[in-house]
């Protein structure tokens, strides 16, 4: 069976399964109580410092709790144990949901449990990821679990309703079903025996630098443009262009852990930031220009896909080659977390006090130069992989040009 095939090719085990299941599971959790919780606070009006507040405590929470996270299961409890209390965590903050309110002190308390009970696991669930995968098949596994965890997300998100209790016993319930997994799965491995670097040995690696630094670089820059295109062409226009931008990314994540698996990692970030910076100069020339924003939401998407397969599954797996990888993925997930504060701080004080063409210019610049890190980064594939199927591509072309020949 040609799907069985697939199975067998990319070695995709039980253990593979249970971090794709769980994974998935928090991911469509966390976008469901997210989108209520935005619509709470754009139906409460809230002046500019409390959003503020709110936001901040919320993003603070996560940070904090992502760090906890990695001290409990790297000094006290099995990973099973911690992905226990993880999911309870957040099945008793889906119950909290029962009691939503629009009022400041009501939001503060959900949205700090939602974040704090989405961040706490990540760095161990995507570590746990890791090993799971092979590096030959990590960006395709990785970009699978993409498609299943925006397609989940979706599917879920159509059970949102106005009714606050209605909202709850659906969260209790999809978050409920992550531990019926847990229990029913195989026991998740954990090899003490692995390397526990410290994170201050993590920071001073030049690899690690050379790719958290471009990494960065985008995330602050990355939220310059929705701002400025709701500016110029309203809020309608703008979530067209997001909801396009996420089908392109999804499409555009199975390309890019196809192409990060043959071509390598580095290769695909570059061509991944290369197109972005020229969606940025496009409308950086042409603001104004509808033609050019549906440029910017193709170019966008695609960039975003790339993104999502090597820097939040792929490479800071790659780089804990022998070690454990929590902290290595809590580092790389801080600048995502960054990118979410500048764009609920700076960014809606940046389009009323910068014109879109320095805007603009300066986000492109800033993106090329983002490139050059990445020309100096080593190749975290294994060369003998890229040469294996180099050889493999080259041996089926002739083939195919040999059949070609003695046909005609």
């Amino acid at each position: 069976m040609p799907f069985q095939k697939t199975i067998y090719r990319l070695k995709i085990s039980k253990a593979v399964l249970l971090s794709i299941t769980t994974i998935t599971n928090v991911f469509a959790w966390f976008n469901y109580a997210t989108s209520i919780l935005i619509d709470e606070m754009s139906m409460a009006s809230f002046a500019y410092h409390e959003e503020l507040m709110i936001c901040v405590i919320g993003i603070c929470g996560a940070i904090f709790s992502m760090f906890i996270g990695i001290y409990l299961v790297n000094s006290y409890v099995t990973r099973k144990a911690f992905f226990l209390i993880w999911v309870m965590l957040g099945i008793f903050t889906s119950y909290t949901f029962a009691f939503l309110e629009p009022t400041i002190q009501n939001l503060l308390v959900i949205i700090f449990g939602v974040n704090f009970s989405f961040c706490l696991g990540i760095p161990v669930s995507l570590a746990y990821f890791a090993e799971s995968t092979v590096e030959e098949n990590r960006g395709r596994i990785a970009s699978i679990t993409l498609i299943i965890m925006f397609l989940t997300a979706y599917l879920l998100g159509i059970a949102k309703s106005n009714d606050t209790m209605l909202n709850s016993l659906v969260l209790m319930g999809w978050r409920s079903l992550g531990l019926i997994i847990l229990l029913l799965g195989e026991e998740f491995t954990q090899d003490m025996k692995k390397t526990n670097p410290l994170m201050v040995s993590i920071i001073s690696e030049r690899a690690f630098a050379l790719y958290i630094i471009p990494w960065a670089m985008f995330s602050m820059v990355n939220y310059l443009g929705w701002p400025l295109l709701a500016k110029i062409h309203g809020e309608d226009f703008t979530n067209f262009c997001a909801s396009m931008g996420n089908i392109v990314a999804a499409i555009s994540s199975i390309m890019a852990g196809y192409a990060s698996d043959r071509i390598g990692r580095k290769r695909t970030l570059m061509i991944g930031f290369i197109i972005f910076g020229l969606g940025y100069a496009v409308v950086g020339i042409f603001p104004f220009n509808n033609l050019a924003w549906y440029f910017y939401m193709i170019v966008d998407g695609i960039a975003w896909g790339i993104i999502w397969v090597i820097f939040w599954f792929v490479i800071w797996g790659d780089l804990a080659h022998g070690k454990r990888s929590e902290k290595y993925y809590a580092l790389g997930f801080l600048p995502y977390l960054v990118s979410s504060f500048l764009r609920v701080t700076v960014g809606k004080i940046i389009p009323n006090i910068l014109s879109e063409y320095a805007v603009f210019s300066f986000s492109a610049f800033f993106l090329f130069l983002a490139v050059i890190p990445l020309m100096f980064a080593p190749e975290t594939l294994p060369e003998k992989t890229i040469k294996e199927r180099e050889l493999k591509n080259y041996i089926e072309k002739a083939k195919k040009a040999r059949e070609k020949f003695t046909k005609g």
